[in-house]
């Protein structure tokens, strides 16, 4: 504390402090003035949100690997599904794990297995004992992976119709009734030891049977034609059913394309 003359202890002299000088004002802006950046604001906005709308609606849901084959179109909505499947699941699915096995056939074809290149996937399938080891592996998993899922994304609909009498008349015939087909093929699904597959196929006797698959092998390379599978992976089901297989095979019969289904039926017992 200063002491200036004559002002005794305690007293300090203010004088030699300036007081703060306050910052100019601004102006407020008026009502025509608030509206007119409102409005600049409001369509800035749009024109950002439009921009990504549109980049989002031309945006590849699936990139197109490089060879012979390519991921099938899911030929309707992620969503499609729901509440059974979920949208996400769907889109990473297909779009990611399809995709994945899809662009490792198409290396492997352009590699070691180039002189296989120009066979289709049911050749590539049917033929493995014909290929050397490495070779044989590469399609079997990822040749099976394209096969299997182009297959499954067709046998799933919410409003997929009935069995058609002949296929009803079959499974009759192949396991006494269509609860009796049910339980089979819930079981081969939840009796599969890690990832796999559960399939209602037509065997070369023409007759039907549910047969399950370690990961992704094919009952085509067994000489079977597929008429009904479900994918038991966890990647087909665990972000809405977590670790809950029984429950999300339980689901299933309420999303089987039964027109699909009917139609393979009677082109293999023809």
């Amino acid at each position: 504390m200063s002491v200036t003359p004559g002002g005794g202890v305690g007293y300090v002299n203010f004088s030699k402090y300036k007081r703060p000088t306050k910052p100019p004002m601004t102006p407020m802006m008026n009502r025509r003035q608030a509206l007119a950046t409102t409005l600049l604001a409001g369509a800035a906005l749009n024109l950002v949100s439009n921009q990504r709308s549109a980049a989002a609606e031309t945006a590849p849901t699936a990139p197109a690997p490089a060879g012979p084959f390519t991921v099938p179109p899911l030929g309707y909505g992620y969503e499609a599904l729901e509440p059974y499947i979920d949208a996400e699941t769907m889109q990473l699915h297909h779009d990611k794990h399809h995709t994945a096995y899809v662009t490792k056939l198409n290396e492997c074809l352009a590699g070691d297995g180039k002189e296989y290149a120009k066979m289709s996937i049911e050749e590539l399938l049917t033929g493995l004992s014909t290929m050397p080891e490495a070779v044989q592996k590469a399609v079997r998993n990822h040749g099976g992976g394209h096969y299997n899922h182009s297959l499954f994304w067709q046998m799933l609909k919410t409003d997929g119709g009935k069995p058609s009498e002949a296929l009803i008349a079959d499974l009759g015939k192949a396991f006494g009734s269509m609860d009796d087909f049910w339980k089979k093929f819930g079981d081969a699904g939840a009796k599969q030891f890690g990832s796999g597959w559960a399939w209602l196929v037509v065997g070369k006797d023409k007759k039907l049977a549910v047969v399950s698959t370690p990961n992704q092998n094919s009952p085509l390379s067994d000489g079977q034609t597929v008429l009904l599978g479900l994918d038991v992976w966890e990647h087909a089901y665990y972000l809405k059913y977590r670790n809950k297989r029984a429950d999300y095979i339980a689901m299933f019969p309420k999303i089987v394309n039964w027109e699909f289904v009917n139609a393979r039926h009677a082109k293999a017992v023809a």
